[in-house]
């Protein structure tokens, strides 16, 4: 297995590190806020009335992380969308370590500026440091051909971070070279 080091990971290490310690003025090292997983969601309602529809997202969203997603069941039962407690209604993947920021080098650098006028990623954090981000539409990453998937689906991509303040995930992930949108 190749135990070289990510491009983003490299980054961090080397320069990113650095200079967040003194941008927000950390006394520590260890006080510097970084990344800690990646969450894609994708929520599928077509799975209510056809549960195979499930094993191509699947199937997909393995091909865009190289990793094996799993299922997300439904928690409780609404009868006005046909849906009982325990289908399955999605899938998600975590991804850690190497995969993650291989994902978020890719996603950055090649699959955002591929949406059409594209201005930017919002700049709203949760409160704690995260950011969500909604694509709607898959096929702006590079594994996927067009012509190949029968239906086109969006996905939620959450990017968790060790930061304590928006600020501090904001100049993170801007480090990074996410593209927020001008203010």
């Amino acid at each position: 297995m190749n135990r070289e080091k990510a491009r983003l990971h490299s980054l961090y290490e080397e320069k990113i590190k650095h200079d967040l310690m003194t941008q927000l003025a950390l006394k520590n090292i260890m006080q510097v806020p970084r990344l800690e997983k990646v969450v894609l969601n994708v929520g599928v309602k077509d799975a209510v009335g056809d549960s195979k529809v499930i094993a191509g997202v699947k199937d997909t969203i393995a091909k865009i992380t190289g990793q094996a997603p799993v299922r997300t069941l439904a928690r409780k039962s609404i009868a006005g969308f046909k849906l009982r407690e325990g289908m399955p209604i999605g899938v998600m993947v975590t991804l850690r370590g190497r995969a993650m920021y291989e994902f978020l080098d890719k996603l950055i650098n090649l699959s955002l500026p591929k949406v059409r006028d594209f201005q930017g990623v919002g700049r709203k954090f949760d409160g704690r440091g995260n950011y969500n981000l909604g694509v709607k539409e898959w096929i702006i990453f590079p594994e996927i051909d067009y012509g190949a998937t029968e239906k086109i689906h969006g996905m939620n991509i959450t990017i968790h971070t060790s930061a304590r303040t928006d600020e501090q995930g904001f100049k993170l992930l801007e480090q990074f070279g996410m593209p927020f949108r001008k203010q």
